[in-house]
């Protein structure tokens, strides 16, 4: 049966990252061997502080997310700043649930944004 999140991809097709990255540079990654190599180099993952910085200054309120699409992958990324979280996934995954999965890590995001904090 298809998973709906990956597009309908077997596990051996998929391609996923989720990355936890605090602002100093600190981070979780989880990916598969087919995960693009660029997408793992941290000041790939650091710019979307800068990016979500811009973005605010359109005078629409602070960026919640942004999607970024290419020929092969997606990149979902949240801000939960000092965490951005990523999810980097082959472009026929369904976007909308990887959107859908910040409501569902909410509480966990929230424990950790607070440690980070801390430290």
């Amino acid at each position: 049966m298809a998973d709906p999140l990956w597009g309908g991809t077997t596990v051996a097709q998929r391609v996923a990252l989720l990355s936890l990255t605090a602002l100093g540079g600190v981070g979780e990654r989880v990916a598969n061997d087919n995960a693009p190599e660029y997408a793992l180099r941290p000041a790939f993952l650091s710019t979307f502080a800068l990016a979500t910085d811009q973005g605010s200054k359109l005078g629409l309120s602070n960026n919640k997310s942004i999607i970024c699409y290419y020929n092969t992958y997606q990149i979902v990324q949240f801000n939960r700043l000092p965490l951005v979280i990523s999810f980097i996934a082959s472009s026929s995954a369904n976007t909308g649930l990887i959107i859908s999965l910040e409501k569902d890590l909410a509480p966990l995001i929230e424990d950790l944004r607070q440690v980070v904090e801390v430290a």
